[in-house]
């Protein structure tokens, strides 16, 4: 079987997937790529359009096939600039299939011999370091004797030996020229968002999950620098080529492919792509029962991180290695919790609901304990405001259920750290970052999470260090948020209100960073800007406790005072109806200059161990009492003196 193919100045590499002109490498995707091998192994010949539709998708997959052959002809025109009034290499039969119709060099795969197809005259050579013309056998066909002659014949070979010769030529010398040029290591990765080829909408959250899948196995290989899933997924349906979107995320190298669902059976397409010149590295298709979807994911990863030649260490590659079978109804009711929007109390509830009856379906399932957990931390966050005494200990139950099932996964421990720093117990937190990120070195919570940790320390330029490297793993996420909170911590204001406004530029809905910048805008002299991002933070967020806490200190450094106690008030009537958190008020009291009331409200911030106090240390609004004894007792009693 011909293994290289030669037309005009193009060049198709069936070994390697790669298609070249001159010395230019071309994109060309798995499917348009395979089309056009179709096409050339069956040159002058016609392939019908259920021919293309059996090789390149099967024959029952269930999608617009007619559509997606259309597709895919078109991007082999559009790589060839074949125009299709006027063709020069794909020809359309019209209600039939396709024939490619360009004259053709090809070589088998061992090298040993090569092909010149042109018109109805074939000529076989065997290729040595000196070959004559002698030497080659010479097939035509009655009707070209008829319509040539001899003589006819005889230029008609020679022209063909050396269009030949030349191909073959220009061929080793360009493999001996590749050879000799070492390619640079691929040390940082992306992981594209898989693209759901099911023709069914609504499996979109099986292929994020296998696009998180694969994240989440490569970044736990510490010689290899990888996208955080929020950045890559910054590019699902993007039209950007490889090379930009590796510009964006600073990689060498990107992995894409897609998913096809059929009833219980999965079909996964990956390959591995050179960000530099768009060169495929690797490709490969898997096809599985669904209930081994995580052995599948973790063949994939293996492979990939195989291709990338990075040092694996042992406990690194038992880590990709890693999987067991699940059960396709408990792995679809997980990704679908995975996947939903979390941005409300009742939508957390719903996720809480959905993971739990995952576990009732597979209590041995580690991840859905791991969902369970980060559900609830986000119940007890400033934007819901659950109560601290009732989400806390399920964090810590299901986190350390995960571990006990799964002691290879990172995500419980930084659960794990997020809560014993908000308890104070600051060593544990320390011991579980740092094994978070022995587990996975990769991961953008991590480095943020340990950022934190040293920012409540006091140690500001030590936390911006760790908040930068989580920004290299998660460029388009919203870490730029947390680097001006660190720099809010430090006074740095200007420069924080700089930084979280290029995150806002990104995440224009989202809460947090906006929640930041009025932050910085009130310690900044620009508490009126402030309580215009505010109001409307308050609305979006259906008068959640953060943005509330915050707007009242806001009234009162513009001088708003009678605003900022009708809040108070409102706090204040929330709480005797339900749970609202005490270290609502401390801010609000700081603000205003009312002392004793704010530390009044300390005390109740820390029988709760409200989620303020973890910052006493280093949060401006206490800068105003930081010589009162009272102060120095709390910063005592929380372990931060």
């Amino acid at each position: 079987m011909a293994r290289q193919y030669q037309f005009d100045d193009f060049t198709l590499d069936q070994t390697r997937y790669r298609l070249q002109r001159g010395e230019l490498l071309l994109r060309l995707e798995k499917r348009p790529m395979e089309l056009l091998i179709l096409l050339l192994e069956r040159r002058g010949e016609l392939v019908t359009r259920d021919e293309i539709a059996a090789k390149l998708w099967g024959k029952d997959v269930f999608l617009d096939v007619d559509h997606s052959i259309n597709t895919a002809v078109r991007k082999v025109r559009g790589v060839l600039r074949d125009d299709p009034e006027k063709p020069r290499y794909i020809e359309t039969v019209v209600g039939k299939g396709y024939r490619f119709a360009a004259p053709v060099v090809c070589r088998n795969g061992n090298f040993n011999s090569a092909t010149v197809v042109e018109s109805n005259v074939q000529v076989q050579i065997s290729p040595s370091p000196v070959l004559e013309p002698a030497s080659a056998t010479v097939v035509a066909t009655k009707s070209s004797e008829k319509r040539f002659g001899s003589s006819g014949m005889k230029v008609a070979l020679g022209a063909a030996v050396v269009l030949a010769l030349l191909a073959i030529a220009w061929m080793f010398y360009r493999g001996s020229r590749a050879k000799n040029t070492a390619q640079p290591p691929i040390k940082a990765l992306a992981v594209l968002p898989l693209k759901n080829l099911s023709g069914d909408p609504t499996q979109e959250y099986l292929a994020d999950g296998m696009t998180e899948e694969l994240i989440g196995r490569l970044s736990g290989i510490h010689d290899l620098r990888v996208i955080s899933r929020t950045s890559a997924m910054q590019f699902k349906d993007t039209t950007l080529s490889v090379p930009e979107i590796a510009k964006v995320l600073n990689v060498d190298a990107v992995v894409e492919g897609s998913v096809i669902r059929e009833r219980n059976r999965i079909r996964v397409h990956a390959q591995l792509i050179r960000a530099a010149t768009d060169e495929h590295v690797w490709a490969e298709y898997y096809d599985r029962e669904l209930r081994d979807v995580l052995a599948l994911e973790s063949d994939v990863a293996q492979a990939i991180a195989e291709k990338v030649e990075v040092s694996v260490t042992g406990q690194e590659r038992a880590r990709l290695v890693a999987a067991r079978p699940v059960a396709p109804e408990v792995y679809e009711i997980y990704l679908k919790a995975l996947h939903a929007p979390s941005n409300t109390k009742a939508e957390v509830e719903q996720n809480i609901a959905q993971f739990e009856e995952a576990i009732h379906k597979d209590p041995t399932f580690a991840p859905a304990y791991v969902g369970l957990a980060g559900e609830y931390e986000g119940l007890g966050t400033i934007f819901i405001g659950g109560s601290p005494a009732e989400t806390r200990p399920k964090v810590i139950s299901a986190a350390q259920k995960a571990l006990e099932l799964d002691p290879t996964l990172a995500e419980p421990h930084i659960l794990l750290a997020d809560i014993y720093q908000r308890r104070w117990q600051w060593r544990e937190a320390e011991a579980e970052y740092r094994r978070a990120l022995e587990l996975k070195p990769n991961d953008a919570e991590a480095y943020r999470g340990f950022a934190d940790w040293l920012m409540c320390q006091g140690r500001i330029d030590e936390a911006l260090a760790w908040a930068r490297r989580a920004r290299e793993l998660d460029p388009l996420g919203e870490g730029g948020a947390q680097i001006a909170w660190i720099l809010i911590m430090g006074h740095r204001y200007d420069e924080a209100i700089r930084e979280v406004r290029t995150t806002i530029e990104v995440h224009p809905n989202a809460a947090h960073p906006k929640f930041v910048l009025a932050f910085a805008l009130i310690f900044n002299g620009q508490a009126d800007v402030a309580i215009s991002v505010l109001e409307k933070l308050v609305s979006m967020t259906n008068r959640s406790p953060g943005p509330l806490e915050l707007l009242a200190p806001a009234y009162a450094r513009a001088g708003r005072r009678t605003e900022a106690y009708r809040l108070i008030e409102e706090m204040k009537e929330r709480r005797r109806k339900g749970y609202f958190p005490a270290g609502a008020f401390i801010n609000s009291y700081l603000a205003l200059g009312d002392y004793d009331q704010a530390f009044y409200w300390c005390e109740e911030a820390y029988k709760e161990q409200s989620n303020i106090l973890q910052f006493v240390k280093v949060q401006p609004f206490f800068d105003p009492v930081r010589g009162d004894p009272r102060f120095k007792d709390l910063l005592r009693r929380v372990g931060l003196n």
